[in-house]
């Protein structure tokens, strides 16, 4: 077989098949699902691994692929195993759409005739996997391994998989996100070991989001970060508060998100609030563009769908747990035009409604996976121009996770630590798992980390687009926070890197006209107003004590003196309250004051 037989690879597809290829390309695969056919028919591996960012299209490589290998009677059957219930029907749908027929029903016994293969779950094939394996031996099969890095999610389910599935003829393993915070291997992964003699996972195949997003295959994200003054009480009774976005410990970064989130406060229904009013824009040149809010948990969710409710004055579709009646939820949704759906982790991966155009992360969830499964439910393109807004709290790692969408990353096995060093993507294995739980009972955590929200605030802070931060603070519903909220919804990605630059300069003008008294919030451009995390703040503190220390032996002045001289010619608290900011502004001058004397 030559790589020309890629060309017929589609020979019996419907017309309308990919339904949502980009424009001008409706009966044709995108050029990368072309090129992944290209090297899999010309290398014709037995296990295969197609890395490719969430919206890019996957379902449809996998199903045309499996279309050419029964074609060619390379395989008799194919299974596919899903991550979740409502994603096997999805799979079974698709497939029955080009002419596929798979049971999502199965369960054990002969498949009927009328069925070239079946859909199934992780957690089908963990309680089963000598069944599947007994299948994968009777007939010559193809498997796909949807989301392959929930194979890695307990030692059960990844070992199923191979007990399963090792003597299939073929092996499609596929994933957006081929990373994980643990260290357990995916099956029929190859890993290869580099120059630092760190194992990492080798992708056959790779299409990110920054080559989607040239191609127009997914549409650019705009993040719009909101601060705000958060207060609580802690387990012992003291009263704390706090800005969302300053430097503070990692407990106190945790409850003031939580603060912010509590939808009894007022930092929750206004960014709801300014939620809408861009749905409301999006809606204009996009008129089916739907929302999704993120929700931790069942009560939040039912209170976030009242407050949605009291602002629109229509109804949210809350989807609770993953059932049969979540599932028929969200097909709902996906097929009509109602503005928001609320729902619980479950909606953060491989779902498809293709409409979201408008999120509200309202989760404390802060794993780079998660956050990159939650963004990649608005980022499917349907037509030229669309984009998708997502609104954040100002928490440091999430804004970090925001500004890195384009990194391409890889699974790692081996994680060495040096002395005092953090691997950022190596997060508890409790936080991963509450991440990927499907449950979404209480989980009786609060109880653990005991307080009370008591009073939170929005401020507009800042909008990330292309690794670039752009804004300065605004009140909700001032006129600054209106001028991002109102960015077209039909746009080209250079177009809206242009008009967020034209908004900021029409903002600091602005500023610069009013006298300062008049200021009450931080009137400075978003790039000059660095988010910084509590360890940032550690590390930039150590290296300002290094600096004076260094300039200790140079002037013969005692560190005390040359700290409160600091503080005289910068300004600011000592250095144990001084911001990021305040910190540089020090750093830069002992420097200064260091050059000067040699």
């Amino acid at each position: 077989m030559t790589t020309s037989t890629a060309a017929t690879s589609s020979h019996h597809l419907s017309p309308a098949f990919p339904g949502r290829a980009p424009w001008g390309t409706a009966n044709k695969l995108r050029a990368w699902q072309q090129g992944a056919m290209d090297r899999y028919i010309q290398e014709q591996p037995r296990d295969f691994l197609a890395v490719a960012t969430p919206g890019a299209g996957k379902t449809t490589f996998a199903l045309t692929l499996a279309s050419w290998l029964l074609h060619h009677h390379v395989v008799q059957q194919v299974t596919v195993v899903a991550p979740t219930e409502h994603l096997k029907k999805q799979w079974a749908e698709a497939a029955a759409r080009i002419g596929i027929k798979l049971d999502p029903e199965y369960s054990a016994g002969p498949l009927s005739k009328e069925y070239q293969g079946v859909a199934v779950t992780y957690a089908g094939v963990g309680v089963r996997p000598m069944l599947h394996r007994n299948r994968s031996e009777q007939r010559k099969t193809l498997v796909i391994l949807d989301e392959i890095h929930h194979a890695g999610d307990s030692k059960s389910w990844g070992e199923a998989c191979l007990e399963a599935f090792e003597p299939a003829t073929r092996r499609l393993a596929l994933t957006g996100t081929p990373f994980r915070s643990d260290t357990n291997p995916i099956p029929f992964v190859t890993y290869e070991e580099g120059n630092d003699g760190i194992r990492r996972s080798s992708a056959d195949y790779t299409y990110g989001y920054g080559n989607a997003l040239g191609d127009g295959v997914v549409r650019p994200v705009i993040f719009l970060s909101y601060s705000g003054n958060m207060r609580w009480r802690t387990k012992a009774g003291d009263e704390i508060a706090a800005r969302l976005g300053e430097p503070m410990t990692k407990d106190a970064v945790s409850q003031a998100w939580r603060t912010a989130l509590d939808p009894r406060g007022d930092w929750m229904p206004n960014v709801l609030k300014a939620a809408d009013q861009r749905l409301s824009e999006v809606r204009k040149g996009i008129p089916d563009a739907g929302g999704l809010v993120i929700a931790s948990d069942q009560d939040s969710a039912r209170a976030y769908a009242k407050l949605i409710r009291e602002i629109t004055g229509t109804k949210a579709t809350v989807v609770l747990s993953d059932d049969t009646g979540a599932s028929k939820r969200i097909d709902e949704f996906s097929g009509g035009d109602s503005r928001w759906m609320v729902a619980v982790r479950m909606v953060s991966e491989g779902v498809d409604v293709p409409r979201l155009a408008v999120g509200v992360y309202a989760t404390t969830i802060s794993t780079p996976l998660f956050f990159a499964q939650a963004v990649g439910r608005f980022v499917r393109s349907r037509r030229r121009g669309e984009t998708a807004s997502v609104f954040l709290p100002t928490i440091p790692d999430l804004l970090g996770f925001a500004n890195e969408m384009e990194v391409e990353r890889d699974h790692v096995l081996d994680k060495p630590k040096k002395d005092g060093e953090e691997d950022p993507y190596a997060e508890s294995e409790k936080e991963m798992d509450e991440a990927n739980r499907q449950e979404d009972e209480d989980t009786g955590e609060q109880e653990q980390f005991s307080f009370e929200a008591l009073e939170s605030e929005a401020v507009f802070d800042r909008v990330l687009y292309d690794g670039a931060e752009f804004g300065m603070q605004a009140h909700p519903g001032s006129e600054e926070e209106q001028d991002y909220l109102g960015i077209p919804g039909l746009l080209e990605p250079d177009q809206v890197q242009m008009l967020l630059q034209k908004r900021q300069a029409r903002q600091i003008a602005h500023s610069r006209k009013k006298p300062d008294e008049d200021a009450d919030l931080l009137e400075l451009p978003a790039e000059r107003r660095p988010v910084v995390s509590h360890k940032e703040l550690l590390e930039l503190r150590k290296q300002l004590n290094t600096m004076v220390g260094a300039y200790v032996h140079q002037s013969g002045k005692p560190h005390g003196v040359i700290h409160t001289e600091l503080r005289r010619v910068c300004g600011g608290p000592p250095s144990a309250e001084a911001t990021a900011g305040q910190i540089r502004q020090r750093i830069a001058k002992v420097q200064e004051w260091a050059t000067r004397m040699k």
